[in-house]
């Protein structure tokens, strides 16, 4: 990362950040940061899929193969079969540290059950204390970990504030998700059962987590 060349901004997020993303389903999130800054070299993007997996789910919509090529050509490290549960783990992750680190819309899976079933609800709370746990152990000083997360019901009952701070983070802030902030953003589902289909984003968050005390919440 060249931090000679002019800072350049999209909403939460700066060219001159070492950015880590988690869980990239068609890798559009981190194209459309990737273009914004001009150059990729800040980041680093990971998907739990492997290339065939990805394949197989996006064979539909082959916009992921350009969202990837989009990425390596302007420099950034793609990883995949990267697990959020392990990933302070990883062999080439474990030795890096990163300012921000991004997870949009986790999810444990999707399952022939409602959302709001107890055990489903309790699978996507392990999932988000895994996550926080490894990257607690991945941020720089001052470091931020983002979580897009709905808020309304029964997403709600995922209590991310309190799995957080179990973890060992503080909510910092908590500031409305726009899905226009980002642009050729899709919110795939990435899960075995219509995974190139998007889902719908209401009452949606950008949950900004912190190491150290309590910090005044403000929520715009």
């Amino acid at each position: 990362m060249d931090n000679s060349m002019e800072e350049k901004w999209i909403k939460h997020y700066s060219s001159r950040q070492k950015i880590l993303l988690v869980g990239e389903g068609d890798f559009s999130f981190s194209a459309c940061l990737a273009t914004a800054f001009g150059s990729a070299t800040n980041m680093v993007a990971t998907s739990l899929d492997s290339k065939d997996a990805l394949f197989k789910k996006y064979r539909s919509k082959r916009s992921y193969q350009k969202h990837l090529k989009e990425l390596e050509n302007r420099g950034c490290l793609v990883l995949h079969e990267v697990d959020a549960k392990n990933m302070n783990q990883h062999p080439i992750l474990k030795s890096m540290k990163f300012d921000i680190i991004i997870y949009n819309f986790p999810h444990a899976g999707h399952f022939r059950v409602s959302e709001g079933n107890k055990f489903v609800i309790l699978l996507h709370k392990k999932l988000l204390k895994a996550f926080f746990e490894n990257a607690r152990e991945m941020l720089n000083e001052g470091g931020e970990v983002h979580v897009a997360h709905r808020d309304d019901h029964p997403y709600k009952k995922w209590k991310l504030e309190e799995v957080g701070s179990e973890a060992g983070l503080c909510l910092k802030e908590k500031v409305v998700f726009s899905k226009s902030d980002y642009p050729g953003y899709n919110n795939v589902r990435g899960g075995l059962i219509r995974s190139s289909q998007t889902f719908p984003l209401k009452e949606c968050f950008t949950f900004k987590f912190c190491l150290g005390h309590k910090i005044q919440i403000s929520i715009s």
